[in-house]
């Protein structure tokens, strides 16, 4: 090997069932259809989300391994700072190139695909897991000589084909390898398997990456403004224009979203309780004025819709067997037209829940029976799977969808309703009544300690052990906060709530107790 040729080192970071060792192969062929010597290897791994797998590809003219009457030795992993082009299926993916060293600003081509597919860690967090998108776009930005990005999974189902063509169209478009446009369309060519849907995600790809302009930002919609509401039925037009005359303008896109969302988990009069609640909390803080008095009924606003639709059984089963949700399975399957989709569901209701889904009275004796208890708990000990694309499976969750006619009267809303009039209640009494005795002498300092009470909802979500761990979390928050007189400082409540997300062991939260003597 001379030192004046180069090998041409490509490493593919790619997700199960994206395409990456098509990818790789792709690149093989095209090098060795091309005159050249080619080797790729993976390595498969399991730590995100799907199973991220590096595929690394190296080229080397024959012509010249031939001069050097000799086989090049080539390598089997890529190597921090020796890269040429990193491809990478999904944003996270570009961070790890980055990370791993993989990526050169003096050296390295990075394309990547601005969609994300959230980690096992963003989204078990207790909070907002997610990593910054705008952050991964600027480290990757200033790590590599030249970053190559735009939605390439929106691209891939544009043209009906998958995500390793369009990286495929935008690595030819890149201009970065010694091919050109018609040997990397003869490379799909050859492959004889879906052909045409690839070759428009390629030809796509190619024009995007090679009009620099445009590839090399992410272009960011105006913002609409969103329609007024004009509902045909006569109960949500009265919810609509109760909002509309009853509360200040900028709350109001938030209550709006919020009676919608009731009403598709309940009905008409639940979405009006909701509006009762807000009207009395608004009336609570009309004495105050200003950016943090609209901030708190925002958010309070945002906070009590999702606590009043919390994630009960009947919840569950009807986002389960909901149409869309069908089609968006069906979608993401890329289920072609002839084809059958069985969609399973696995199910593992405890005692609780099933307390939780009877009648407040008949829940409570169940949960503290004996016998009766000791039998249930046996039948449930086991999950079972359910397929909901069959008849049987579809009908046996939509009664169960069905039950949410009941829901008022079970003990889950008797739980969930308790807690919910405490907390608003508490929210209430700081804005009004703490200020007056004196506890906040400070202007404005009790809405901000109510709308950090407003944000303790957080802790409350999901079902099964997340909503227990979220409960029991919450109820020490509140605890806290009583403890003090309802006197605790805005950063306190602040870091006492970041505590309780922080883990799910609630280690964190009782070192933060501790430290403030709330323990």
């Amino acid at each position: 090997m001379t030192a004046s040729t180069q090998v041409i080192k490509v490493a593919i970071l790619a997700m199960g069932g994206e395409g990456g060792g098509v990818l790789a192969d792709w690149i093989v062929d095209l090098g060795e259809a091309s005159g050249y010597l080619a080797q790729t290897t993976s390595v498969p791994g399991v730590a995100q989300r799907t199973g991220a797998t590096i595929y690394y590809v190296e080229l080397y003219p024959q012509a010249q391994a031939q001069a050097d009457q000799g086989t090049p030795v080539l390598a089997l992993m890529p190597l921090p700072g020796d890269v040429d082009v990193v491809l990478a299926s999904e944003l996270m993916e570009a961070g790890r190139a980055v990370q791993r060293g993989l990526v050169t600003r003096d050296r390295t081509t990075l394309i990547a695909s601005t969609h994300r597919v959230f980690s096992i860690a963003e989204k078990s967090a207790l909070g907002d897991g997610r990593v910054d998108s705008q952050e991964l776009l600027a480290h990757a930005s200033q790590a590599a000589k030249r970053f190559i990005h735009f939605d390439m999974e929106q691209a891939a189902q544009a043209s009906g084909s998958v995500i390793s063509a369009v990286l495929f169209g935008a690595l030819a478009g890149a201009g970065v390898l010694p091919f050109t446009r018609a040997e990397f369309e003869a490379t799909i060519e050859r492959g004889g398997v879906g052909i045409k849907p690839s070759l428009r995600a390629f030809a796509g790809a190619f024009e995007r990456a090679s009009a620099e302009g445009a590839a090399l930002s992410v272009q960011v919609p105006e913002p609409v403004a969103a329609p007024l509401a004009q509902p045909r039925h006569p109960g949500v037009s009265a919810l609509v224009n109760r909002v509309q005359s009853g509360f200040a303008l900028p709350v109001q896109p938030l209550l709006l979203e919020g009676v919608r969302r009731l009403i598709d988990y309940q009905d008409l009069d639940y979405a009006g309780l909701y509006l009762d609640r807000m009207h009395d909390l608004a009336s609570s803080v009309a004495a105050h004025s200003g950016q943090d008095a609209d901030e708190l009924l925002r958010e309070t606003a945002r906070h009590l819709a999702l606590w009043m639709s919390y994630e009960d059984t009947a919840r569950v089963a009807a986002l389960k067997t909901r149409a869309t949700r069908f089609e968006r399975v069906r979608g993401e399957a890329s289920v072609q037209q002839g084809q059958v989709l069985a969609i399973n569901e696995y199910m593992h209701p405890r005692l609780q829940e099933i307390c939780e889904t009877l009648p407040a009275s008949l829940g409570r004796w169940l949960m503290n029976s004996g016998l009766p208890r000791r039998v249930v708990e046996r039948m449930t000990q086991r999950g079972r799977v359910i397929q909901t694309s069959s008849l049987r499976g579809y009908l046996l969750l939509r009664s169960v969808a069905a039950m949410k006619r009941f829901r008022r009267s079970t003990l889950r809303y008797a739980e969930e309703n308790r807690r919910i009039e405490a907390w608003l209640q508490r929210i209430a009494a700081t804005v009004k009544s703490k200020q007056e005795a004196g506890l906040y002498p400070a202007p404005g300092l009790a809405v901000q300690v109510a709308l950090e009470l407003a944000l303790c909802q957080r802790l409350v979500k999901g079902y099964s052990d997340t909503h227990e761990r979220g409960v029991r979390n919450y109820d020490a928050v509140m605890q806290a906060f009583e403890r003090t007189g309802g006197a605790m400082a805005p950063a306190t409540l602040r870091e006492l709530r970041e505590a309780a997300l922080a883990d799910e062991a609630g280690t964190q939260l009782r070192a933060a107790l501790a430290r403030h003597a709330l323990a």
